[in-house]
């Protein structure tokens, strides 16, 4: 057929779905009780948009309806894959996934310098909430580390020492020294 006779609308392009939160491959989709709580609470929103999608130009609405389904699609994967990890059956006295850790730098730029931060699911991370992703080179240079104890973190050719001052849990369970 003549492209002359193609009415433009047919020609849309498919929207750019941005990915998700990169999961390297082989790795389980741990997530938190509020982070899985949070995911269903992104599919409500995203399902309320496009049920309310008020845009008169068809086009346009036909655009922001796949873009929707796209992401609902990428949320839906994540959702059938989460493995919810209780945060109760923790040991209280060592850092694993759910975690709320206080550590100092004992050494580099950051030298003295506490921060406190929760090991997390990779949709869960904000570093502004101070959640940081099980699979950050932080969180893996923490886990299974106890109070007092000191750890090396590796950034290319920087080696950061580390010491855990304390370890909670949103349970309540904790170990601070």
């Amino acid at each position: 057929m003549s492209r002359g006779f193609v009415k433009e609308e047919d020609q849309e392009e498919a929207p750019l779905i941005p990915p998700r939160a990169a999961l390297p491959a082989g790795i389980d989709n741990y997530v938190t009780d509020e982070g899985y709580a949070e995911l269903q609470e992104e599919k409500k929103s995203l399902e309320a948009q496009r049920h309310n999608n008020p845009e008169e130009n068809e086009t346009e609405r036909r655009r922001l309806n796949m873009l929707i389904d796209g992401k609902l699609r990428l949320l839906d994967e994540r959702l059938s894959s989460a493995k919810l990890i209780p945060l109760n059956e923790q040991p209280s006295d060592e850092v694993r996934f759910g975690a709320t850790v206080e550590l100092r730098y004992l050494n580099g730029p950051m030298k003295g310098k506490t921060l406190k931060l929760q090991i997390v699911g990779v949709d869960e991370a904000n570093v502004k909430k101070q959640k940081i992703a099980f699979v950050a080179p932080l969180a893996k240079a923490l886990m299974g580390a106890k109070v007092d104890e000191e750890r090396e973190l590796i950034l290319g050719s920087e080696q950061r020492a580390l010491k855990v001052l304390a370890i909670l849990y949103n349970d309540g369970a904790q170990s601070i020294n």
